[in-house]
């Protein structure tokens, strides 16, 4: 008997865990078909709207967080400077300017080739690292889009470590 003779089941599509992930939380969601769903999640400084989508034909579940903050074309190079930045500090996962759009997003990929399955944790870890991220450099964006400054000096400002809250 080969291999190629053997029922092989592909595994459960992940964004179905994801969907009783939010449906827990009490976020909103929207399934938009049967390999992804788009849920809406409050953070400090705005909402985050995140995609996952379950791309099948590489065994991938790819993870989008995008939120309001539309980059103006002056700001664009800036901004793309930032972002390298930004990039070179994180373990996982990477902002990307959405041209088309004009929007800063940060992107993640969990790969599942050989048949592996996402499990509850993987999914909470990807959710919980890409809101970090986007919380931690949003105010970094607002600095260089908003207030005119260099990558650098808003790099200066999210790089400063406070201890407890005010």
């Amino acid at each position: 008997m080969s291999l190629l003779d053997l029922d092989f089941e592909a595994p459960n599509n992940p964004v179905d865990a994801i969907e009783s992930l939010a449906a827990l939380n009490d976020w909103s969601f929207e399934r938009l078909g049967d390999d992804e769903i788009s849920i809406s999640v409050s953070g400090a400084w705005c909402d985050y709207h995140v995609t996952f989508s379950w791309m099948e034909e590489v065994e991938a579940l790819h993870m989008s967080t995008a939120f309001d903050q539309k980059v103006p074309a002056a700001r664009k190079v800036e901004v793309l400077t930032l972002l390298s930045s930004i990039n070179e500090q994180l373990w996982m996962g990477h902002f990307d300017l959405w041209s088309r759009e004009g929007l800063v997003i940060f992107r993640q990929s969990l790969l599942l080739a050989g048949g592996a399955e996402a499990n509850d944790q993987q999914i909470q870890i990807m959710l919980s690292n890409s809101l970090d991220a986007c919380e931690r450099y949003y105010q970094a964006l607002q600095f260089v889009i908003w207030a005119g400054k260099s990558a650098s000096e808003a790099m200066e400002t999210v790089m400063f470590e406070t201890a407890g809250e005010a």
